[in-house]
Order: structure tokens, then sequence, then C-alpha cells
């Protein structure tokens, strides 16, 4: 979602970066673009004429000239307002001291509520709790069909009623999931395709008989600023808590997730960052602030990675590659935990560095990662566990096996041997190369790697000639 803000944003401050001193002439220029940048994102214009002062503030004053890098202030100080505007904080739920704790979820009809509760219902259970869910959305038959079906697929338990009143629905449903031991129960209330009386009174009469511990306003990031305009709506009726954002994967511009903190004074405690019911996650603004800016978000990829990665294979894993051992077997192991951090382009995106060297490589996708498999899954378990043995023969077989070409195979076993380096390499704590995540090196490195040997051959021979 953040993909252009971040291009022009990096761009804006890129000047700045490497100046050992820095002119009000430049800083206006700089500002310039940062307040176009933002305006283009959608943001709210109020919010980036405050935003824009604030940090045009902080780049003139002295603690900024006088420093010894002025540049490096200066993007400090946009991170740290782009932090404060998107809710400095926690942004934890807050849970009773007796069960259970009820979390009431409201939003317009086609925000992704329903779907988000059960991702929600996941993600507690994850963390150890006992959640249950029910279905007070009356409005919508199918959306009672949809919860249980959710619930059936995450194993959470979903009360449903055939009655018309929402709220005795909600006081039955919080009473039986409470008999069944369930901590944390999630409302997913009913909405409409535009907020009206009619909604808010029947929300109302819900939030006072279930008196949530939490209130989430769920709203769709694609719907730009029209999304800040519900949340204003919602806040005059409904003291909704905090904010969880659906659809953050999409190709919108990011102005509701940079304006909703601003405008309504409320948090977004949550983000939607997938289709899958797992791809759901605390938002944390200083990290969402380094993503944009190209600064990788460490903390994030450590706890995708802890997540996917189960404690003794991943002991098993380290030990054999300490050792220079790497089959085909641990291969196919690596790709199922990559698999499972999320797509692996925002994986990538999550380390520090890696946003420039990402441009071109479109090709490395999830499909790559299928096709990998396919050739691992067409290879003999003697082949998997000693790659050496596989020759021109057997890489034909292969190939024909798993519908690739020969080609494919040998960028693969090329791979195989590149990925060993690159464990080996970042258990020092280097950078990885791209290339061997998927066997292949992308064009644009190849055409970057023999223009630096053209340039340094070329400085050499100048050095030559003038020695000469």
């Amino acid at each position: 979602m953040f993909d252009t803000l971040s291009d022009r944003l990096q761009s804006a401050l890129g000047d700045l970066r490497g100046r050992g001193k820095l002119d009000e002439e430049a800083i206006s220029r700089a500002m310039r673009e940062i307040r176009l940048a933002l305006l283009e994102a959608d943001v709210n214009f109020e919010v980036v004429k405050e935003f824009v002062a604030q940090v045009r503030e902080r780049a003139l004053g002295q603690e900024v000239l006088k420093s010894l890098t002025p540049g490096q202030q200066v993007v400090k100080a946009v991170h740290e307002e782009l932090t404060e505007l998107m809710g400095a904080g926690s942004s934890k739920l807050a849970f009773t001291g007796r069960p259970p704790t009820v979390i009431l979820l409201a939003g317009l009809q086609g925000s992704g509520k329903t779907t988000a509760a059960a991702k929600l219902s996941l993600l507690l259970r994850n963390e150890g709790r006992k959640p249950g869910l029910v279905a007070a959305d009356l409005q919508r038959p199918a959306a009672i069909d949809q919860l249980e079906q959710l619930g059936r697929q995450i194993h959470v338990p979903v009360y449903r009623e055939d009655g018309s009143d929402p709220v005795a629905v909600v006081r039955n449903g919080i009473k039986q999931l409470t008999e069944q031991d369930a901590d944390t129960i999630i409302l997913d209330t009913a909405g409409r395709l535009h907020i009206d009386e009619e909604l808010m009174n029947e929300l109302e009469r819900v939030r006072d008989a279930s008196k949530p511990a939490n209130v989430l306003l769920v709203l769709d990031a694609m719907t730009g600023q029209e999304a800040v305009n519900v949340a204003l709506a919602f806040q005059e009726r409904i003291a909704f808590d905090g904010v969880l954002m659906t659809k953050l994967d999409g190709d919108a511009r990011g102005g509701a997730a940079l304006s909703v903190k601003a405008v309504t004074g409320r948090p977004i405690k949550l983000i939607s960052v997938g289709e899958k019911l797992d791809q759901i996650e605390y938002f944390h603004p200083d990290r969402m602030a380094s993503r944009i800016l190209g600064m990788g978000d460490v903390l994030t990829l450590i706890e995708r990675a802890e997540q996917a990665v189960e404690e003794d294979e991943g002991k098993e894993m380290e030990a054999r590659m300490m050792k220079g051992q790497f089959s085909f077997d641990d291969f196919l192991k690596s790709f199922k935990m990559l698999r499972r951090m999320g797509p692996i382009q925002g994986v990538l995106k999550l380390i520090p560095g890696m946003g420039k060297q990402l441009e071109g490589l479109d090709q490395v996708d999830d499909k790559q990662l299928t096709r990998v498999e396919a050739i691992i899954h067409s290879m003999t378990p003697q082949e998997r566990a000693l790659p050496r043995v596989i020759d021109g023969s057997r890489r034909k077989r292969i190939a024909s096996g798993s519908g690739t070409s020969v080609e494919e195979v040998n960028r693969l076993l090329e791979g195989r041997k590149q990925m060993e380096k690159l464990m080996k390499g970042m258990s020092k704590g280097k950078m990885p190369d791209l290339g061997a995540l998927t066997g292949q090196t992308p064009a644009s490195a190849q055409e970057q790697q023999r223009t630096r040997k053209a340039t340094k051959s070329n400085k050499r021979k100048k050095r030559q000639r003038s020695r000469r």
C-alpha cells in the first residue's frame, strides 16, 4: 500500500541524507516534495499541513543545523513525526481481570468485519487465549453462515441464534461461550452500506448490553479519505477505542492509515495484511514509519521468523548448516519456512537496506517458489540428500517430471550452493544475496555487476596510462 508514498518520501529525503550542511532552500525543496507525496497518498489536507510544519520547524532548528549529520537528523525528524502521526504508543488490546473480555467489532457493511473477527480470534488463540465468536449480524444472513464456517476452519466456537434481536443474541452468546470456558468473546455486529440512525441505535444497545472492554472500528483502507469520514461519524455516537484496518495489502494510497489517528484521536490497533486468516498483526507506528522510509522492519521480521520456524526444526537445520551440510531436503524446509512468513516480496522489504535492491525483482514471487518445490519433489530421496549425484541425464528426468526446463533445474542446483553460502553468511551477520533465494540471478543485478567490472577496468587502464 505504501510503496508509492515510500518512493516519493525517500526521493525527497535522498538529497538531504548525504549533505554535510543544510540551507533553508534545500529544506524548503524537500518539504515541498514531502507535502506533495502526502497529498497524492490521499492524506487529509489539514493533517499534511500540520505534519510539514512540524518537520520544517525541527529541520530549521539549531539541533539539526549544527549537527555533524544534518541530513540524517532531518530523516530522523520525519521518522519521529510519522510515528507520532500514526499514533505513538501501545497497540495492545485491553483485557479484564475477570473473564470474559468482550471485544465489539463495528463498521459499515463490506469493510471486512466478519473475516476480521475470525482473524482476530485466531491471533488471540495463538497468544494462548480461548476466544469465542458471536454472530450478531442479523441483517445479513450469509454473515452468520460465513462466521460459522470460518470458526470451524480455525477451531473456534461460534454462537449463532435464529432470533431477530441482536441484544438477546449477544447476551445469550456471551453466557453460553463463557460456560464453554471462553475467556475472550468477539462480537460480529451488523453493518449498513451507509451510516444511518437505525444502525447507530442498534450498536448502542449492543454495546450497553455487552459492556465490551474494547470497541474496535473496522475500516477498509481501500476507501481512502472516506474511511476517515466514517470514523468521525462513528466517533460521534460510539466511543470506539481503536481501529482495525483491513485490506492494507491492497494498492490504495495509504491516506486513511496516515490520517485516522490525527483526525479522530483513536489509534490503529490492528491491521489485516492479506487474505489468509493468519495475516493480521498488531499495528506498530514506529515500525510502519521505518518501512515507509525504507529502513526495513527488523522486529517484525524476527517475530514472523519465530512464528514460522519450529524450535526443534530450526535448531536441527542450523546445526546442519554450521557443519556445511545443506541438502535439497533442507532447501525445501527453508522454502516452506519462508512461505509461512508471508509473501516473499513483503518479507524482503522488512530487511533494512533491501528496498532498492528489490527493483527489477518482480520474478521473485510465490509462483517461483512453487516451481522450485516442483523440481525438488521430482528428485529421488538420494538426489535430494546428495545433490552431487545429479548428472545430465538425471537433470533431464527431473525437468520432465516437474514440467520445467533443464536450465531451470541447473539454476536451482546453482541456487542451492548459493543458499548454502547465504545461510553461512547470515550466521556471521552478512547481508543476504537476493539471487540465492530463487536459484537465479536477476538480470538487473547481472547488469550492475558487469557495469562495475567495466568501470573498475577502465579506471585501472587510465591509471596505467597516466603512469606511462
